[in-house]
């Protein structure tokens, strides 16, 4: 039996599997080693994954996460898992994991579209391109945390209509200075601003919520996935949040620039299932 996980920045799927088939299934918080040490992994491991899986014998682990992109990092993962399992741990990128899920054994350009966003030109076995996402400051255009910024961003400015302006402040409690506070001095502001985000599919009929999301996503392709040779004769797949609730507007987004999206999944783990069979 074999353990994946898939980790995104909010939270953890972890799910024990066999020959394919899912046997359990445990969430936990978010593990980013850009954010964590070991003993912080190590803590959400003991007290949040061993308790549902004291008594199933793990042969193997494929943890994929957001932060996983460099050796060094990947090791307080490895680390962190091996203090409790002794079998062998892979630890991998998120978006290694979205192409493994999306693409298979075939090329092909995965995306993903969460909390943060990126993608990547993946031939059927590696990533050969990656277009760096630079992170909810410098990019992650279409991301939930880059949607949160652009919408508080607008409100702080009184660039939205008076009336969801309002509504917005008050829905969420807000005030400028609580959130300067979130955002600059408050850990996971990326988190933060994703919450945020969820204000602008509450609220898409309106004019102004639409054209922010159908912007941002333009500007996903446009920044990322078009920077890729022969984009137009790949096929183009999404994992995460964003673009699962959103695809109505992400699919509009890529018509306008001549793109077809093959697929938009929710999160990679059926996907990865079936790879790891």
């Amino acid at each position: 039996m074999i353990l994946i996980a898939d980790s995104g920045s909010t939270k953890t799927e972890w799910r024990v599997t066999d020959k394919g088939k899912s046997l359990l299934c445990i969430h936990t918080a978010g593990i980013n080693p850009y954010f964590q040490n070991t003993e912080d992994i190590e803590r959400e491991i003991e007290n949040k994954l061993l308790p549902g899986i004291k008594d199933i014998p793990v042969d193997a682990v494929y943890f994929y996460g957001a932060g996983c992109n460099v050796p060094e990092k990947n090791c307080l993962i490895t680390d962190a898992i091996s203090s409790f399992l002794p079998v062998p741990v892979e630890v991998n990128s998120d978006l290694l994991g979205a192409a493994r899920s999306l693409c298979g054994q075939a090329p092909g350009i995965a995306c993903i579209l969460g909390t943060g966003s990126n993608s990547c030109f993946y031939d059927g076995k590696n990533i050969v391109k990656n277009i760096s996402p630079l992170g909810f400051i410098l990019g992650d255009e279409g991301s939930g945390a880059v949607l949160g910024k652009l919408l508080v961003g607008d409100c702080l400015k009184n660039q939205l209509p008076k009336h969801l302006k309002d509504r917005f402040i008050e829905q969420y409690q807000l005030t400028p200075a609580g959130i300067l506070d979130h955002v600059y001095k408050q850990p996971f502001p990326n988190r933060y601003l994703a919450t945020l985000s969820k204000f602008l599919i509450e609220n898409i009929s309106e004019p102004s919520m639409y054209k922010l999301v159908y912007d941002s996503f333009r500007s996903f392709f446009i920044r990322n996935v078009m920077q890729y040779d022969n984009y137009t004769a790949l096929p183009i797949s999404f994992i995460g949040s964003i673009a699962f609730y959103y695809q109505d507007i992400l699919r509009e987004a890529a018509k306008s620039l001549s793109l077809q999206i093959k697929q938009i999944t929710q999160t990679p783990m059926e996907g990865l299932l079936s790879y790891h069979s």
